[in-house]
């Protein structure tokens, strides 16, 4: 932490935008921001230039990856078991899932808070968020979210695995999904991003079918939102308040970004 607000003092005003990744500035659960207390005082430290975590992104890219998933990849999404990491973390996503009519579960209370309690409905996602989320945003967030090493541990957890194994498809943050991956995820297809050469290896050693991811393959990875929003930014030439929905659509379709999806199985029973 100290170190980055060390960066973002000596590369103010001289970076377009900066792109904050490994901790993030606010969650957006329905029609309310919440916002984390070390993400908005790290992000202090940048006064000239723009710092965004790729929040702005989220809410409008991450929901047409799904419509897409439905309407071009071929996926037809009305009835598929979804496991959704993280609603808050991604509520465009969330919403987008409802609209295709699929049976989601959410992971929040299992991973922010490590309660095995799953969530079915947004509407009490957003009920909730409104009661814990101030406390949940106030704490430490390697308390809340994986950061440092702790990004590259896997915890065998049984009473979280036996969604990843309901589920037809897997949904959200990589490093939620990796948390408590299981052994065995054959036939599913994973949704996410910033998933590197060595994690794709590592979900088509566990049986993944297909992986779809929000954010384009650039070089062999793809990116966080955070990363994204920060070029879609610095394009604009716009604050990131200044950013409507239309105007992250316009540059994401202007700089040819376009999911990635890879088959990582021959069939589905591989």
């Amino acid at each position: 932490m100290k170190r980055a607000a060390e960066l973002f003092r000596e590369l103010d005003g001289q970076v377009d935008c900066f792109g904050m990744g490994g901790i993030d500035l606010s969650i957006t659960v329905g029609d309310r921001k919440y916002r984390f207390r070390e993400g908005v005082k790290l992000g202090k430290n940048a006064v000239k230039t723009p710092i965004v975590d790729g929040s702005g992104l989220k809410n409008t890219l991450e929901g047409r990856v799904v419509h897409y998933m439905n309407d071009t990849l071929g996926i037809p999404l009305a009835g598929k078991k979804v496991f959704l990491v993280s609603a808050a973390d991604r509520f465009g996503m969330a919403a987008a899932f409802r609209e295709c009519g699929t049976d989601s579960v959410y992971g929040d209370l299992m991973f922010a808070v490590g309660l095995p309690i799953p969530l079915r409905n947004l509407d009490f996602l957003n009920s909730i968020a409104k009661v814990l989320a101030p406390a949940i945003c106030s704490l430490p967030f390697q308390l809340v979210y994986p950061t440092g090493a702790k990004q590259e541990e896997v915890e065998a957890n049984p009473r979280v695995a036996k969604y990843y194994e309901w589920a037809d498809i897997i949904a959200g943050d990589w490093h939620y999904i990796k948390k408590h991956m299981p052994r065995r995820l054959f036939g599913k297809i994973v949704l996410t991003n910033t998933v590197t050469p060595n994690d794709v290896v590592e979900l088509s050693r566990r049986g993944v079918y297909q992986l779809v991811t929000t954010t384009p393959n650039l070089n062999g990875r793809s990116f966080g939102t955070n990363v994204v929003e920060a070029v879609v930014i610095a394009m604009a030439g716009k604050r990131p308040e200044e950013m409507t929905a239309d105007d992250y659509n316009y540059w994401v379709e202007q700089l040819g970004f376009a999911p990635r999806v890879e088959f990582l199985q021959r069939d589905r029973t591989a």
